[in-house]
């Protein structure tokens, strides 16, 4: 069967093609998961748990996987990554889960990984930070866009508008350091500049002296500034206090409905790389990515009761990055066997865009999985 098709089946069908699963009829398939469903991340973490169950809930319903219920374990970091890898040490001692997708943060990501990659237990992260699988490690996977990605997203619009000479302000958050690492390796290649820099803390909950050194530079075009949890909505909403009018770009990160709330009408402008999934319906009926697009964003609301966001949609990626693999490695118990078909994903049409995995990339997707977006009247629209 071929990866790209199962989404065009229901739930159901979906299972039916499972048949070829073996396992003894004790088995239970343990999937586990750590995220940040409360804290600074909690707006990130709580549309991942709540894709996970939904998923986990019709697929149960349907008769499980060859009659066997996933077993669906969750635990809560609080946006802290030493408790992520007190509880990744727990999923794989106590609970001893045959897989996680999980990890909202690149802190919590990276936090875990050690653990997982020394109990041989595959690991698909929902986090952003390109050191996550870079290098790459043996059962360490990923399907949502990098941090280096999302640079070269931001410098190639900055190119093609004639923007050369920027600001950044960032979070000291795992994934803004990363990215900021990631952007000032990646400037020269686009003309552009970082000729200022300032950052702000996790409990800083005002940037206006920082917003104020960079409204003093001249000859300043942009501000660029990375982070993730309530961090950006904050540098948003003072940014337009102090009257910074030059355009100010975010990360992926952001790309929540939950910013757009946090930051209110100062979010309209705001310019940030971010999933086809913001803007599914803006996409022609031709591209096919959209279907599956539609189908999560569909299913999540009436589920949840609210909008899709971009961390949903990765969790919505990792599980069925891993459903895949079980289905054609015959097994969900042998976690090496499953390993293996992970790695081998081909083709697979996830929410974050085409993926294809392989031995030396443990991402599998190209820079055409972002598109540039900006915020207008509290929407997403398409800014190409």
């Amino acid at each position: 069967m071929k990866m790209t098709t199962w989404r065009s089946r229901t739930v159901t069908a979906f299972l039916a093609c499972t048949a070829m699963l073996s396992a003894p009829a004790w088995a239970e398939i343990k999937i586990g998961s750590v995220l940040s469903v409360t804290g600074p991340s909690g707006f990130l973490g709580t549309p991942e748990k709540k894709t996970l169950e939904m998923y986990v809930e019709r697929i149960n319903a349907s008769g499980g996987i060859k009659g066997e219920k996933i077993k669906l374990v969750v635990y809560d970091d609080g946006s802290k990554s030493d408790q992520a890898r007190t509880f990744a040490t727990r999923l794989v001692e106590d609970d001893k889960v045959v897989a996680v997708v999980g990890g909202t943060s690149t802190g919590a990501s990276l936090a875990m990984l050690p653990v997982f990659e020394e109990a041989k237990t595959p690991f698909i992260s929902l986090s952003g930070g390109v050191q996550i699988v870079e290098p790459v490690r043996k059962y360490t996977f990923k399907p949502p866009q990098t941090d280096i990605m999302a640079c070269q997203k931001i410098f190639e619009d900055m190119k093609k508008r004639g923007i050369s000479r920027i600001a950044m302000i960032y979070g000291t958050d795992g994934f803004a350091m990363s990215m900021r690492a990631s952007c000032q390796k990646a400037q020269g290649e686009y003309g552009v500049k970082i000729e200022h820099e300032e950052s702000y803390g996790p409990a800083d909950a005002d940037v206006t002296p920082q917003l104020t050194n960079i409204k003093k530079l001249a000859g300043l075009q942009a501000v660029l500034s990375p982070g993730i949890g309530q961090g950006p909505a904050i540098v948003t909403r003072n940014y337009r206090q102090v009257g910074l009018t030059v355009p100010l770009y975010l990360s992926h990160g952001a790309a929540t409905n939950g910013f757009i709330e946090l930051a209110g009408n100062a979010a309209n402008g705001v310019r940030m790389p971010g999933p086809a999934l913001l803007v599914a319906k803006d996409l022609l009926d031709s591209d096919p990515q959209k279907k599956v697009l539609i189908d999560y964003t569909t299913a999540y609301q009436a589920y949840a009761k609210e909008p899709v966001s971009a961390f949903g949609g990765y969790a919505h990626d990792g599980l069925f990055l891993l459903l895949d693999a079980m289905q054609r490695a015959g097994t969900f118990t042998d976690k090496d066997r499953i390993r293996d078909e992970v790695e081998k994903t081909r083709n697979f049409m996830g929410t974050v865009g085409l993926i294809t995995m392989s031995p030396t990339d443990h991402l599998g997707i190209t820079l055409g999985a972002f598109k540039m977006l900006e915020i207008q009247g509290g929407k997403w629209k398409l800014f190409e």
